[in-house]
């Protein structure tokens, strides 16, 4: 075994929290104690200053490139790399204006659209019918994909009491299922705001689809522009959204909120979140979520206490949310091939490497996902024990 080999698996044993076995060369290395539970085979030796740069990215690319070869579960074998990410390497200054790029409105513009503009044929591949690219909710073990994604939108829905003709905004509304059931079940009149062009012009062929165009619209808007909507609602709500505007506008963010709902409106935000302030893994930040940062809790209802916004209920779906990506990716290795079509044998990679390692990460607790419910001020009138 060359020097450059030897380094790489003394790298590698750190992650001994689970036996494996690393295939390297044919010659196979036992990594931690006991029946190894899956294999990694490596076809090209990541250099160890790249490892430690980021191990994540390092490993991430060696993964999608075929230079690395999972051999088991990919799931459970990231569960058990992700449960180690406190051994994971990560230079921040070295890797410079990737881990902390800039907040402003064309760039964060142009960072979501690189995800949410991939193509609505794609996503249309393995999401479910509702196209809705966020936690389900699996209030039964027998509950499809779609179900639970109906339950989820059920769910928020009703945390939000809404009445026929109140107001309701949907920062970041995707492909706009949330305002579509909340128009047809409660009559509520609603604006979804979105930066991606291509989630405009489905949601929009929804609506005149479901002829709800005097009760629903979709705008093409920052957060920061809210207020040029010159409308006060009585109910906000945002679903994977914050998560994009990156740690320095988790002020402004709320601020706008704030401005836009009315005195005892409720705002239901709905984020995946962190139990520390981190600035995010590298790998996803380059290749999926480019500028993503996860909040926390406590950052969170720390600027919410600032704002005299109320917390009136709290509820993880961690859980959940690990399903809803194995749910996805089980959609998607339906598709491979026509996603490989689409694109290429790497992006297939890349993307099934992003649904598992997410997968895993929720399920070992490394990320949450919670959704919290707001008062603007004091709001008496709602019932005092929860609804559910």
């Amino acid at each position: 075994m060359n020097l450059m080999d030897h380094e790489f698996v003394k790298y590698m044993s750190r992650f001994d929290d689970c036996p494996f076995t690393l295939v390297l060369h044919g010659e196979k290395h036992q990594i931690g104690k006991g029946e190894p539970a899956f294999s990694v085979v490596v076809r090209q030796i990541p250099k160890v200053k790249e490892l430690l740069k980021s191990t994540s990215l390092a490993l991430g690319e060696a993964y999608m490139d075929g230079d690395i070869q999972v051999e088991g579960e990919l799931y459970l074998a990231l569960r058990y790399f992700m449960g180690q990410m406190g051994k994971f390497s990560t230079d921040t200054k070295a890797l410079g204006n990737l881990m902390f790029s800039s907040v402003s409105k064309n760039n964060q513009k142009k960072e979501v659209c690189s995800h949410y503009n991939i193509g609505n044929d794609f996503y249309s591949l393995w999401l479910d019918e509702t196209l809705s690219y966020s936690c389900g909710y699996f209030q039964t073990e027998e509950d499809t994909l779609h179900r639970a994604q109906c339950n989820k939108v059920d769910r928020i829905l009703k945390k939000l009491y809404l009445k026929e003709g109140m107001t309701l905004c949907d920062i970041g509304c995707g492909w706009g299922y949330l305002l579509l059931r909340a128009a047809k079940k409660y009559g509520i009149n609603g604006v979804g705001i979105t930066l991606s062009e291509e989630q405009k012009k489905v949601f929009e062929e929804r609506i005149k689809a479901e002829h709800l165009e005097e009760q629903l619209s979709v705008k093409l808007l920052d957060y920061r522009d809210l207020k040029t909507l010159d409308i006060s609602f009585d109910r906000v709500v945002s679903v994977g959204m914050v998560e994009h505007v990156g740690r320095e506008n988790y002020i402004p963010f709320m601020e706008c909120v704030k401005q836009v709902l009315k005195p005892g409106g409720l705002f239901l935000l709905h984020f995946i979140s962190a139990l520390t302030e981190h600035p995010g893994d590298a790998w996803m930040k380059k290749y999926i979520f480019p500028g993503g940062m996860v909040p926390s809790l406590r950052e969170v209802f720390q600027i919410a206490g600032g704002l005299s916004l109320y917390t009136l209920d709290v509820e993880s779906l961690r859980r959940h949310y690990s399903r809803t990506l194995l749910c996805w990716n089980e959609n998607f290795q339906k598709h491979r091939r026509e996603v490989a079509e689409m694109f290429n044998e790497r992006f297939v990679r890349m993307w099934e490497l992003y649904l598992c390692s997410c997968a895993a990460t929720f399920m070992d607790g490394v990320i949450d996902l919670h959704q919290v419910l707001f008062t603007n001020g004091v709001n008496n009138d709602l019932p005092m024990t929860r609804w559910y």
